[in-house]
């Protein structure tokens, strides 16, 4: 335990030196869930672990064939194939709003976990922690700073190796 007189921990203190550690792309005030969660947010994740499971495409495979049997038993009325395609339509669009909400959640905990290994390391640079904020001039600077490092590394290797070659 703590006393409340102790220093905050270093990951507390760097996010209060580092305003842009972000918590999310939106950061709208809504109702949690007991686990801190937005309860839409759970929904989402669990309509994405429950298509991901094998048998979830074997029951859809069933169901559009058990749908189809209906279409021919019934001599496929008017009706038929549009509620084929509401169907279908509201369904994909559901989907995809799922997976997208799923990966934006994982791809932000991830970029979180990255930039704390970042902080950790004593010899990283710090402009790369939640560089993923940044606006594209400081991408496209850092991306071409990285290229001349690795012009230089290769060049380097390659007199490097150029003098170890006793056959060079």
């Amino acid at each position: 335990m703590t006393s409340p007189d102790a220093p905050p921990s270093p990951s507390t203190a760097d996010r209060v030196r580092h305003p842009r550690w972000r918590r999310g792309l939106i950061n709208a005030r809504q109702t949690r869930t007991a686990s801190g969660r937005r309860w839409s947010s759970r929904v989402l994740h669990r309509v994405n672990e429950a298509t991901a499971h094998s048998t979830t495409g074997v029951v859809a495979a069933l169901a559009i064939l058990g749908w189809v049997v209906y279409g021919f038993v019934a001599a496929f009325p008017a009706w038929w194939d549009n509620v084929l395609y509401i169907t279908s339509s509201t369904i994909t669009l559901l989907m995809v709003f799922a997976i997208q909400h799923t990966q934006a959640r994982q791809q932000t905990a991830v970029q979180r976990k990255l930039d704390e290994i970042l902080h950790a390391l004593p010899h990283a640079d710090d402009r790369l922690i939640a560089v993923e904020e940044a606006p594209d001039a400081e991408l496209e600077a850092l991306a071409t700073l990285d290229l001349l490092e690795r012009e230089e590394a290769v060049q380097t290797r390659g007199a490097l190796e150029h003098c170890a070659d006793p056959h060079g």
